[in-house]
């Protein structure tokens, strides 16, 4: 997929029912842009997704892009590879914002299934980051069996605490998502495991965009 896939819309901001509304001199930006974002796919990586299993998108309505995994599994115990208790996949985005705006993450929506059994657990981890920017942005979320269901799991960002892209220079924005399964004190011959998936083999991983107006040069 290196290099391969280009897609284009008018991303709206972010939706206000998800941050609050901005006054001007907040730095806030609550119109899309009056042009197209192209987001391009350098790089997908990591043994959570296997050439051909992540595929990106823009969402309908353009508020949006999301990613779609099909073969993201780690577990643990019983007859389990040794390495399999931990998959993680990096996204390498090149991302085209039209001229005087820039833009950050504001949320990310995860979805997928775990099956833990008594005395095991997992985690869910995120970082995001622009190339070339020492600000790495990180988000955990723990899970504890007993366990046998759909999970869900949100990372949002304060308005105040975005990290935006730096205006003016084109930088490639990196996600590097993680699951991890330990088996803990569960029993010898259980397997535990967790998905980066819905119950119907894909899952589409949202992320939400904010956008800002860039200082005018004098």
């Amino acid at each position: 997929m290196a290099g391969g896939l280009l897609l284009s819309g008018a991303v709206a901001a972010l939706l206000t029912s998800a941050l609050p509304a901005q006054t001007p001199s907040s730095g806030g930006f609550d119109d899309p842009p009056p042009d197209k974002i192209i987001i391009q796919v350098a790089t997908v990586n990591g043994s959570g997704c296997p050439q051909g299993t992540a595929a990106v998108a823009v969402s309908e309505d353009n508020t949006a892009f999301t990613v779609t995994y099909s073969d993201y599994l780690a577990q643990a115990g019983g007859n389990s590879d040794p390495t399999a208790f931990r998959r993680n996949c990096q996204l390498n985005l090149k991302v085209h914002v039209p001229g005087g705006f820039t833009y950050a993450i504001a949320s990310a929506d995860y979805r997928g299934f775990a099956s833990l059994q008594r005395g095991a657990s997992a985690t869910q981890r995120a970082s995001y980051y622009f190339q070339g920017s020492p600000n790495t942005v990180f988000r955990n979320h723990p899970f504890s069996g007993p366990l046998n269901d759909n999970w869900q799991a949100t990372d949002e960002t304060d308005w105040a605490q975005l990290v935006y892209a730096p205006c003016g220079v084109q930088r490639n924005f990196n996600i590097n998502t993680e699951i991890r399964v330990n088996a803990g004190t569960q029993s010898a011959d259980k397997v535990s495991f967790m998905t980066m998936d819905s119950t119907d083999g894909d899952i589409s991983t949202v992320y939400h965009l904010a956008w800002k107006e860039c200082p005018k040069k004098s």
